[in-house]
């Protein structure tokens, strides 16, 4: 059988391996798996979101809202913005493939960092679309520019700010500075997945949704429920920018797109503040550790502004090798051998998991 042609350059996602799957491949019980493979929250989800599932569970044989007005105007009040101005999506990732079919195509660039969320070019490839990097792994603003003004006809450019998977993360000042160079008709995505363990760390690199769409029309800024709320089995996410914009989105948004208990758990989530505070605090409070054993044994790190951490290994070690040694232990990291660079990344666990890898890495150096 015969696929469009644009399917031979694509490269399947693959998520961290599953508990499940090493339970059977290694005979490991579930209560000796660590995963610290896919940035989730370590602490689960608030415990009203559970309550709100159970209390909304009889209501699944009936589609859900598709105005999704109640958890549109709960995040209208936090980022002071009109529910006009707010999309939901299957996970941000749905909002970013609504996005690239509004600007990209065949004559039209998506341009990123080198290395960078996998969805971006993977979204772009299906439709057709030429993606375009720069040199460097990390986000260089210089470099993003350079290539905009060198390969013309970009329609979409993404910053992913604090950049998965990678962990790095660009000031707010410098990022307005770069998009005022850009023109009007040329979409700048701001994929804040992470922005909340960003503005925890440092307000310099804190972007608000709503600065960013008055200053600069052009601009779509994505947020999720998967990490600090918890919420990543239920594939939530969100997008805000100016109606011009919205209307296009919403013209490429199937109906009931998002689950009728998705809603309601990410509405419970926004009224739990302190749960989140709660893993932002325990998410830095063990990253220096995970710092502090970088340092004893010589291996590099990216200053991190997420929920995780990248390691970058010299040459005398294999980082494929050592991810599939810790799999065999029941410890699940990420390889960052497909981004080619020698190194892992590791989601930051409760103080027992972290402790857990700390032990069953070691040797391995």
């Amino acid at each position: 059988m015969r696929f469009n042609r644009q399917l031979e350059s694509i490269k399947v996602y693959e998520g961290g391996k599953p508990i499940e799957l090493v339970m059977r491949e290694y005979g490991i019980a579930p209560e000796d798996i660590v995963k610290l493979a896919s940035n989730e929250n370590p602490f689960g989800t608030s415990p009203k979101v559970v309550e709100a599932i159970k209390a909304n569970a009889d209501t699944v044989h009936m589609y859900p809202d598709d105005s999704m007005i109640e958890l549109k105007t709960a995040l209208g009040e936090k980022f002071d913005v009109d529910t006009s101005n707010i999309i939901l999506g299957a996970g941000s990732d749905q909002v970013i493939s609504f996005a690239i079919n509004a600007k990209a195509n065949k004559h039209k660039k998506v341009l990123t960092a080198r290395t960078t969320f996998a969805m971006y070019e993977i979204y772009a490839k299906q439709i057709g679309a030429t993606v375009i990097k720069t040199p460097s792994h990390q986000h260089n603003l210089d470099e993003i520019y350079s290539k905009y003004k060198k390969d013309g006809d970009v329609g979409i450019i993404f910053l992913c700010l604090p950049n998965n998977p990678l962990g790095e993360c660009l000031d707010k000042e410098d990022v307005f500075k770069f998009i005022s160079k850009i023109d009007e008709n040329t979409m700048v995505v701001v994929d804040g997945a992470y922005q909340d363990f960003a503005a925890a760390k440092d307000p310099k690199k804190k972007i608000d949704p709503k600065e960013l769409i008055e200053t600069f029309p052009n601009t779509l800024y994505l947020g999720t429920f998967s990490k600090s709320y918890g919420l990543g089995g239920m594939r939530i996410g969100y997008g805000i920018a100016n109606e011009e914009i919205m209307q296009a989105l919403y013209k490429m948004r199937p109906p009931f797109n998002v689950t009728s208990l998705s809603l309601k758990a990410a509405k419970a989530a926004l009224e739990d503040e302190a749960f989140v505070q709660m893993g932002i605090e325990n998410n830095f409070k063990e990253m220096k550790k995970y710092e502090e054993f970088a340092k004893k044994n010589k291996i590099d790190f990216i200053d991190s502004y997420t929920n995780f951490i990248t390691l970058l290994f010299d040459k005398t070690k294999n980082s494929s090798e050592i991810a599939q040694l810790l799999l065999k232990k029941g410890i699940i990291i990420r390889d960052l051998k497909s981004y080619g660079l020698n190194g892992i990344r590791v989601t930051i666990g409760k103080p027992e998991q972290n402790e857990r890898f700390f032990t069953e890495i070691e040797p391995l150096l």
